[in-house]
Order: C-alpha cells, then structure tokens, then sequence
C-alpha cells in the first residue's frame, strides 16, 4: 500500500529546507484531521518522510498539509511547505 516516499519540508524565511518534524505530519494524517478518504493511505516515517500510495495526489496533499499547518500555526506566515516524491516507487498498486 505506501509505494511512495515523500518528502516535507519547511521552507524558513532565509528559504533554508527542514524537515518537518514526525509529529506534525502525523497529526495531518490521522483521519478525524482531515476528513478526507483520499488521505487514508499516508504513514508517517520519520522527521520530514511520509510513505504514501498510488492514490495519494501531491498537489492536493501540499495543499491540505500547508492549510492544516498554518491552520495550526506550525508554519509562520513568511515561510513556505515543499511536498516531494523521493526515490523510486516500490511497486505499482493494482
């Protein structure tokens, strides 16, 4: 099911990357956050790595994950989200 690596990062305002810490990102994922089916196949991995599957959208996901991170003051006004496909897939859901 979580054939993708993803990696997310924050962009601070002198546009260094970090990686967003596991605790962030697990709290976007969890279900009753997002209300949304199409983010049922996300497991956070680590600080700034999420696994995903096939189904999962990457715009929709930077979208989502920067609206709940400003939503939750976790991201500053002045600083920016990258959402990116890491590595190769592990294998191609059917």
């Amino acid at each position: 099911m979580y054939v993708r690596r993803l990696s997310i990062r924050r962009i601070d305002s002198a546009g260094e990357y970090h990686p967003c810490p596991i605790h962030w990102i697990d709290n976007f994922a969890m279900r009753n956050f997002t209300n949304d089916a199409v983010f049922d196949n996300l497991l956070p991995a680590g600080d700034g790595l999420l696994e995903a599957g096939w189904r999962v959208p990457i715009e929709r996901l930077h979208t989502a994950m920067d609206d709940w991170f400003r939503r939750k003051s976790y991201l500053k006004p002045e600083e920016g989200l990258e959402v990116e496909e890491i590595g190769e897939p592990l294998r191609r859901e059917i």
